[in-house]
């Protein structure tokens, strides 16, 4: 792949955005008070205010793993398990840092497209107060998840319902979580806090922002002396106002879902000129800014070379391509043309 050059491997190669830079930059002029005690920090905060209500508790980190694990570790011990799907980005692609830092157990479930339901993770809910067997304590969910597709806010309540229910919580891994509100068509709060998520994690690095997550208590009893976890855990940063610069930006005049509505339409119409390619099946519905296809093994290495993208499952050559806020409809129109002239 050549430098620079525009793929679907992943929205996390994407650069970042010219204005959350530009709110870098502006943030960059003089002093202020630092780990979090400046204006920049109040604003953003003042701006999930807006989006999420006032009775909650925000924490800025830097990156997403750190919102997972940590914001995990607020409402769990040791001897408890969180169920998630297998596919889930703390299952699959934190290296084990969740159970690492934490100590707790997580029991995965197998899902035909990322997303858990109760009646599939009921094979876990069992053992509870019984001191040979790890206590279930949260069931985390990703939106949009890692198969591209999106919870329903019904969805979600029924979860929530059945986690409180059981005398457990619901997280949320909200890496996309501006991807899921553009497909449903809703504000933040309507599919989270409204529908009883108790932790979000909050990201938009993988929509336009240099770096910078946030956990967000929306049970707030749950952020309960957590600014000393954050702190144990290395992720309070000292010149935050360059993480809290982008999220004010970010979450003003709509920024967020003018980003997140591009790469979902260029999702949308990669699948749609590819949809009527014999050879090509698309495997998971097309709902946020990922595609996912079986493809031709002969030509999957040559089409990598042109935009570079990954693998997903290798052993029935389905790959996975992701759209970005910068890509252009010229790089749908040219990546399809290969794909033809491949095939």
């Amino acid at each position: 792949m050549s430098i620079n050059k525009r793929g679907f491997a992943s929205d996390n190669n994407s650069g970042v955005h010219p204005e959350i830079m530009k709110a870098i930059i502006e943030a960059n002029e003089g002093h202020t008070i630092a780990y979090g005690d400046d204006i920049y920090t109040d604003r953003a905060k003042a701006k999930l205010y807006e989006h999420f209500g006032n009775d909650i508790d925000i924490y800025f980190v830097f990156i997403g793993t750190a919102a997972n694990v940590l914001g995990l570790h607020a409402a769990t011990r040791s001897w408890n398990s969180i169920i998630c799907a297998e596919t889930a980005h703390i299952n699959v692609d934190e290296c084990g840092a969740p159970e690492k830092f934490n100590g707790f157990k997580l029991l995965s479930v197998e899902t035909p497209n990322g997303k858990l339901t109760v009646e599939l993770i009921q094979k876990h809910m069992h053992g509870f107060d019984f001191e040979h067997h790890s206590q279930p304590k949260i069931i985390s969910i990703t939106q949009a998840t890692e198969l591209g597709t999106v919870y329903t806010p019904d969805e979600i309540r029924v979860l929530a319902d059945f986690a409180h229910e059981n005398n457990m919580y619901l997280h949320m891994d909200g890496a996309r979580i501006a991807n899921a509100a553009v497909t449903l068509n809703l504000g933040f709060k309507k599919f989270t806090k409204d529908v009883g998520v108790d932790i979000l994690s909050f990201g938009g690095t993988k929509n336009g922002l240099m770096y910078g997550e946030a956990i967000l208590f929306l049970n707030k009893k749950l952020g309960e002396d957590f600014k000393y976890v954050r702190k144990q855990a290395m992720q309070l940063s000292s010149k935050m106002r360059f993480i809290s610069a982008q999220f004010e930006r970010y979450l003003s005049d709509n920024f967020w879902f003018m980003n997140a509505k591009h790469s979902n339409d260029m999702a949308q119409l990669l699948a749609e000129k590819i949809k009527d390619i014999p050879q090509i099946q698309i495997t998971q519905k097309v709902e946020a800014n990922g595609i996912f296809a079986i493809v031709p093994k002969e030509i999957i290495e040559d089409l990598k070379n042109e935009y570079f993208f990954y693998d997903w499952d290798e052993s029935r050559n389905e790959v996975r391509w992701m759209c970005s806020f910068d890509t252009q409809e010229e790089d749908i129109l040219k990546f399809v043309e290969i794909i033809k002239k491949k095939l």
